[in-house]
């Protein structure tokens, strides 16, 4: 097992053991997307009365009141909001503001943030056991374990692929350390970044160097660069083996960076035969 999972695994293990001695969490506020994700689909949904910016998905998530980004959430907006359980990543902060939240005598739980998949299988018994939904979320990790099993006894393309974020006026690639690096190798798909850390700006220049065969991008993304024509019309774009076939696949934010239960539907979308973007 990957060391950092033990710093998560060792207070799980207390916490399962203990979550039975407590009554069932009923106000819950989550700092983080893929929690929040794993929260509906534990069926717990009924029970969150807060979340992050980033919990996106699924709709009804929109619906819960926002306490900023996790990685700068407001400890106010989170107090006001009454929790007795605060699931949070371990990217949520900063961390003076976990601490605060913990000093005001608040429950807070921090689950790995990791992409891979040990990592989200510790984030689903992590939240499960928070919820005194332990059964569940062992049914919910053996389906994750089955049906990524399954995808990757498929063929794989094996593709060139870049990933593409576009957030403003400059696109952005995904290198080693995130979970979309992370989604693509389980896919079966060459990340053209792999020699890179992180998210880093691309220049015109190096994306018409790196040639890739496809193009994976976000909703939002694609929105903020006016749509698949106006993404391929793009200099440096435009002149790459996946601009010219039109090679383009294009998921939901949260599907595609989340690293979350959705993953197998991920991998699946990422797996499908290379044809041409409509």
């Amino acid at each position: 097992m990957h060391r950092s999972i033990w710093r998560f695994l060792l207070p799980l293990l207390f916490l399962l053991s203990t979550s039975a001695l407590a009554e069932a969490p009923q106000r819950v506020v989550v700092l983080g997307g893929a929690l929040t994700e794993i929260a509906y689909a534990l069926g717990a949904g009924d029970r969150l009365v807060g979340a992050d910016q980033s919990s996106i998905y699924p709709p009804a998530a929109h619906t819960l009141p926002k306490v900023g980004y996790y990685r700068q959430f407001s400890v106010e907006g989170v107090v006001a909001l009454r929790p007795d359980l605060i699931l949070a990543s371990e990217q949520a902060g900063p961390p003076e503001a976990i601490n605060q939240l913990r000093r005001l005598g608040k429950r807070v739980v921090v689950l790995p943030a990791d992409a891979s998949l040990a990592a989200l299988e510790q984030r689903i018994y992590g939240v499960a056991g928070a919820l005194q939904l332990r059964n569940d979320g062992r049914a919910l990790v053996a389906r994750l374990q089955r049906d990524v099993a399954a995808l990757q006894k498929q063929p794989a393309s094996k593709a060139r692929t870049l990933l593409l974020i576009q957030r403003g006026r400059q696109a952005e690639g995904a290198g080693l350390d995130t979970a979309a690096h992370g989604t693509l190798q389980l896919a079966g798909l060459s990340n053209v970044l792999a020699g890179q850390k992180g998210y880093k700006p691309l220049s015109l220049e190096s994306i018409a160097a790196l040639r890739p065969e496809l193009i994976v991008t976000s909703t939002l993304s694609l929105q903020a660069a006016g749509g698949i024509d106006a993404l391929l019309a793009q200099p440096g774009i435009a002149q790459t083996p996946a601009a010219k076939q039109r090679r383009v696949i294009v998921l939901d934010d949260l599907l595609l960076l989340g690293f979350g239960p959705r993953l197998p539907e991920a991998i699946a979308q990422l797996r499908k035969p290379l044809g041409k973007a409509s």
